[in-house]
């Protein structure tokens, strides 16, 4: 077994090899298939635990604080110059590299699982990720090579400097005014006769306003927890603010999906942005980082294939007193990095549960698709010392929560102004 040192390298004489990283904090290994140039030729060379498959290259999660890379040199590609095994905090343990007690790196062979070499990068500190090895080619054979750079900027950070399109934060765009209305040409026509008055909104079981017929659009009137759990429809607003009872404290927010018509596994990201009274995006929790709001919002952690049925997917807590003053709006997303489209997708849902207590409080199914790979599902909006939540329903393209900033603009601007 070799024992590597910062730049060193050594031959690899296997037909597979597997790299592990351990630290004793959680960590996400992934894998860059690079050019002579040193960039991918496209995002599908970007494999780690959202798309754990690429080609000669698999992410296989290791368990016990370790996370894997699993290169077979006969299936990569004859462009692919190099295999580049990257690790990053996950966002749930230490804030950087500085409080990961025992780093690191271990090449296997895949076939005998025999120690090839070991890699301890030493006096990390500030890095939040880090290019750990490389497998090379060089004269017809390959090799490996202990690399050792640090980033600050995370996972997305080396994804990027490698040439994965993952979207950069938007500019706040200024809100327009609205044209002034064109004079009328003619006088007003005779006023028309009043319709009759509305007929009272039916009550479900539980108490609260039945979601409207198809049709006839959604009650938007602002409902409330006090007779109990509430299903939503689009657009529809519940206060989060009960009469009796102690005050919500911490919540999470379960979302989940099916393959339509029993298809193939779907990989689907939950995430959501923070947002401020402004419209502008002030941080996102996402796979890249699964906190956010100075750990107010954390991410349960990515679902690859779907639940068939079995509960969520995917869960985001939000502890709600710790939310920073200036968040107004949490926007809860649901993206395909893979490109699925909402029509492969069928019973997607979110719903709010009390973390004190396992109840559910609020449910909004999503009834509707569209070709597209991402959907706004709800929000959480900060209305003085309360929290309220509206059920949104709006499909857009956009692989990553990145790609939601902007529109989701647009969106909030629309639901603040219905009051």
């Amino acid at each position: 077994m070799t024992t590597l040192t910062k730049g060193a390298n050594c031959p690899l004489d296997t037909a597979g090899v597997i790299v592990e990283v351990s630290g004793g904090a959680p960590l996400d290994v992934a894998a860059l298939l690079c050019l002579e140039n040193g960039k991918v030729r496209s995002d599908d060379d970007f494999v780690f635990y959202g798309a754990p498959t690429g080609p000669g290259v698999r992410h296989r999660p290791a368990g016990s604080g370790a996370d894997g890379i699993e290169v077979t040199m006969a299936s990569v590609p004859a462009e692919i110059a190099k295999v580049v095994v990257t690790a990053s905090l996950d966002g749930t343990g230490p804030a950087n590299f500085a409080g990961v007690a025992a780093f690191s790196v271990v090449a296997k062979d895949a076939a005998t699982g025999a120690q090839l070499a070991t890699f301890q990068p030493d006096g990390l500190a500030w890095e939040t990720a880090l290019i750990c090895l490389e497998v090379y080619r060089r004269n017809g054979a390959w090799k490996l090579r202990a690399v050792g750079q640090g980033f600050e900027s995370g996972l997305a950070g080396i994804a990027t400097t490698f040439g994965v399109d993952i979207a950069p934060d938007p500019a706040p765009m200024p809100s327009a005014p609205p044209p002034p209305a064109p004079a009328p040409s003619a006088p007003p026509p005779p006023a028309a006769v009043l319709p009759p008055p509305p007929v009272p909104a039916p009550l479900s079981a539980a108490g609260a306003p039945a979601p409207p017929a198809a049709g006839s659009g959604p009650n938007l009137q602002k409902l409330t927890l006090d007779k109990g759990k509430v299903d939503l429809a689009k657009r529809q607003t519940v206060s989060l603010t009960k009469e009796t009872g102690p005050a919500l404290t911490v919540v999470r927010m379960g979302l989940g999906w099916d393959p339509a018509r029993r298809g193939r596994d779907i990989d689907l990201d939950a995430s959501c942005i923070l947002v401020d009274g402004s419209f502008r995006d002030v941080d996102l929790c996402w796979f890249s980082s699964k906190k956010a709001g100075k750990g107010a919002v954390r991410h349960s952690g990515d679902n690859l294939v779907g639940g068939r049925g079995a509960g969520d997917d995917e869960t985001i807590k939000v502890d709600l007193p710790k939310v920073p003053p200036n968040v107004e709006w949490i926007v809860f997303t649901v993206n395909s990095y893979k490109k699925h489209k909402f029509t492969e997708i069928s019973n997607a849902y979110c719903r709010l549960i009390d973390d004190a207590t396992g109840a559910e409080l609020v449910r909004y199914n999503l009834t509707d698709a569209e070709p597209r790979t991402g959907v706004f599902m709800a929000a959480l909006r900060r209305v003085g010392n309360a929290w309220e939540m509206t059920a949104m329903g709006d499909f857009v393209d956009g692989r990553t929560v990145k790609d939601m900033t902007r529109p989701s603009a647009s969106i909030l601007r629309q639901i603040a102004a219905r009051g």
